[in-house]
């Protein structure tokens, strides 16, 4: 939000330092309104959008399970043709389990790597605030 703060013009006289101490008080003050504000407006359109994935995938997994069972009992009848039914369906079940083993081996490590939510525009908007902040400070 560097740059969105209203500065007073500039005048010959000289401020006393509680002025100074004030004015830099009430600046810091609506910097970090401006900065909370935003954050909470960014974190809001990240959970509307999660929330809209989130439902899609469901659906997509719930059509997807359906979809499975259907092969499932697909390759179970193929199979019987030149298997026993019980030998059919142990195998069919050992494909699943097995496919599942790798899915769910797979997903962990994603979910590792996966960093927590946080409000990046903000942050780095902060990040400019302080970097001013201490460059003005140390002038």
């Amino acid at each position: 939000m560097t740059g969105t703060l209203h500065t007073r013009p500039v005048r010959d006289e000289h401020h006393s330092v509680g002025e100074l101490v004030g004015q830099a008080t009430e600046q810091l003050s609506r910097l970090v309104r401006q900065e909370i504000a935003l954050a909470r407006m960014e974190m809001a359109e990240k959970g509307r959008r999660a929330g809209r994935g989130g439902g899609m995938l469901g659906a997509a997994g719930a059509l997807a399970y359906v979809g499975l069972i259907a092969l499932a009992g697909a390759a179970v009848a193929a199979l019987w043709l030149v298997l026993p039914v019980w030998a059919a369906a142990l195998v069919v079940t050992g494909a699943l389990f097995l496919i599942a083993g790798v899915l769910a081996l797979v997903g962990r490590a994603q979910l590792r790597r996966a960093v927590p939510p946080k409000p990046e525009e903000t942050l780095g908007s902060v990040r400019a605030d302080v970097d001013e902040i201490r460059e003005r400070a140390h002038r």
